[in-house]
């Protein structure tokens, strides 16, 4: 290292280990909305959220976790998702460890492995953190260059980050720009080691779309957890064009109908039909074509429309009114198909998406 290089890196060391206190929480989402598949995402008013402190003094590191899965969330840096993400996005830029002493709180309500964008949360929560300690100053779209490295699924980080009701994709991105970007898979382990390059800019692209205020969002959660990768494994390699057709047709009017109001609710309730992934994961999810085919617009005042959250099992209803009935009615069916309790939440949809504050 020459005498500039090491006078550079002990003024930043310097710079991050001087005592703060942040406050960063991130929303949950729900992604695909019927024949959305991996494109729209929403997000909610259950939050994530991190109290974080850089201490004059104490142990190198504390983390503490409260909440859905304080028994099972690792704690270490190496290990829990939302650190090792502040560390690959410290060390894409020249930063190798994390200030010391630091003390992370977290807690968090979203339910693990539901469909609720609990990963995407946390990802988010952890570009925001490395952002916040190497004091770098990105924007939320760089911040969302960073997400995308990890998860590669824009819908889910792109409502959490960005808030609201949004429409999103990945860019094709030219083969050198991705020269020596691992797989999204291996890259926060290969961060932990090495440093790692940063990403390409402009990986995804994003827009919000209107939302009717009235419409809220009711999320029927089955107690027990559907894996994402298990989820797609289920899906096709190909498509007959008719089914592509009918989601194409119904996803261009769903995503103007869900802003107008009063809302249609017959025309969000059809719009709102999928033949891209539903149909393939009601092996995964006991009740789920009853459910689908059974509460609907006519029969329930105030229902728009009934789909798979995400990749489920959590069953996400958009209502206007009737919330409880409508919830009721979905639990009813879960537990005619298996022996597991279920919950419902009954959501906002947030446009602040994720923030960092400095307290």
């Amino acid at each position: 290292y020459s005498p500039l290089s090491l006078f550079y890196f002990f003024g930043i060391k310097k710079k991050m280990n001087t005592p703060r206190k942040f406050h960063i929480k991130s929303p949950c989402s729900t992604a695909n909305i019927g024949p959305g598949f991996d494109v729209l995402g929403i997000s909610l008013s259950l939050y994530l959220t991190l109290d974080v402190e850089i201490l004059k003094e104490g142990k190198a590191f504390e983390m503490t976790y409260s909440g859905e899965g304080a028994k099972d969330v690792p704690l270490t840096p190496e290990q829990n998702l939302i650190t090792k993400t502040a560390l690959y996005v410290l060390s894409a830029n020249g930063i190798s460890e994390l200030p010391q002493p630091l003390k992370i709180h977290v807690h968090n309500p979203i339910p693990l492995g539901r469909g609720l964008g609990s990963s995407g949360a946390a990802v988010v929560s952890g570009v925001l953190l490395g952002n916040a300690l190497g004091q770098l100053n990105m924007d939320r779209d760089r911040l969302l260059d960073y997400c995308l490295m990890i998860e590669r699924h824009p819908d889910n980080v792109a409502a959490a980050l960005m808030g609201g009701f949004v429409a999103s994709y990945l860019r094709e991105l030219d083969p050198k720009d991705m020269e020596g970007v691992p797989a999204s898979e291996s890259l926060l382990e290969i961060a932990l080691s090495q440093q790692v390059p940063q990403p390409p800019r402009g990986i995804g692209h994003y827009v919000n779309l209107g939302w009717a205020k009235e419409i809220k969002c009711i999320a029927i959660v089955p107690q027990f957890q559907v894996a994402t990768a298990k989820a797609r494994a289920v899906l096709p390699t190909e498509y007959v064009r008719q089914d592509v057709v009918f989601n194409f047709q119904r996803l261009a009017v769903l995503t103007t109908a869900l802003g107008q109001s009063p809302p249609n609710a017959e025309l969000i309730y059809n719009a709102m039909q999928d033949k891209i992934h539903q149909p393939y994961r009601k092996t995964l999810i006991p009740g789920l074509p009853e459910i689908l085919s059974t509460i609907t617009y006519e029969k329930y005042d105030g229902l728009l429309g009934i789909c798979l959250s995400g990749a489920g099992p959590t069953i996400l209803a958009l209502a206007t009114k009737n919330f409880d009935a409508i919830a009721e009615a979905a639990m009813a069916l879960f537990k005619q198909h298996g022996d597991f309790d279920c919950f419902y939440k009954v959501l906002d949809v947030v446009t602040d998406g994720s923030t960092c504050v400095e307290l």
